[in-house]
């Protein structure tokens, strides 16, 4: 592990001790299904209607039985439900039908799903499993390759290369922290590179910022 990763990890360890989906969900179905709308959408707007949703519909057979046009009508504050709609109920059919009503604990079972792809599939594993998996969103992809520890524009290369160089037992941690820091401070468009504790360590920094 290179120096600056260590550091990296200390600050992280020491300001997010103990990092978690800002999800809110009580089961692994009802994580898959929140994360399944978080595409495109922030956690906090998916929250408000899972507040809601979760409350009317909590297992499978709930949603399953549900027309497009009825779950349509709960989360039409969501991007995109039009299709997660379609999404999660035939993901709620295929769980009852093929896999004995509980949500899969492999990767490649979750990604047979309709709608749930290798990120999505990470972000249950990692969250409601307890595996060691790295889901790489947009927050992940953009501070990963800012601070230098990848350097690609393909995802799966981000997260390869991520479980290459990060010690396993910090694989989900990592995934929240480049999140949140990507959310508090590295954020897309106006960065705080002058208030960011890891500047020293940081690639954008010293050549875009500091050196430009």
């Amino acid at each position: 592990m290179s120096k600056n990763l260590g550091n990296i990890i200390e600050y992280f360890s020491e300001k997010y001790p103990k990092p978690e989906s800002a999800l809110n969900f009580m089961t692994p179905f009802q994580l898959l299904i929140a994360t399944i709308m978080s595409a495109q959408t922030t956690d906090v707007q998916v929250n408000k209607v899972t507040e809601k949703l979760f409350n009317k519909f909590e297992e499978p057979k709930d949603f399953a039985k549900l027309s497009y046009e009825e779950l349509e009508k709960e989360i039409k504050s969501i991007g995109l439900y039009k299709n997660k709609s379609k999404y999660i109920i035939k993901s709620s059919k295929m769980i009852i039908n093929e896999y004995s009503n509980e949500v899969p604990k492999s990767r490649k079972k979750l990604m047979n799903l309709p709608g749930v792809g290798r990120k999505t599939a990470n972000v249950v594993l990692a969250n409601a499993f307890k595996q060691n998996t790295i889901a790489v969103d947009t927050h992940v992809f953009r501070v990963a390759n800012r601070l230098g520890l990848v350097n690609t524009d393909k995802t799966d290369q981000v997260e390869k290369t991520l479980m290459e160089v990060v010690p396993e037992n910090y694989w989900s941690k990592f995934h929240h922290w480049l999140i949140f820091h990507g959310r508090e401070v590295c954020k897309a468009r106006n960065p705080d590179c002058q208030g960011c504790a890891l500047k020293s360590y940081c690639n954008y920094y010293q050549n875009q910022i500091k050196g430009g």
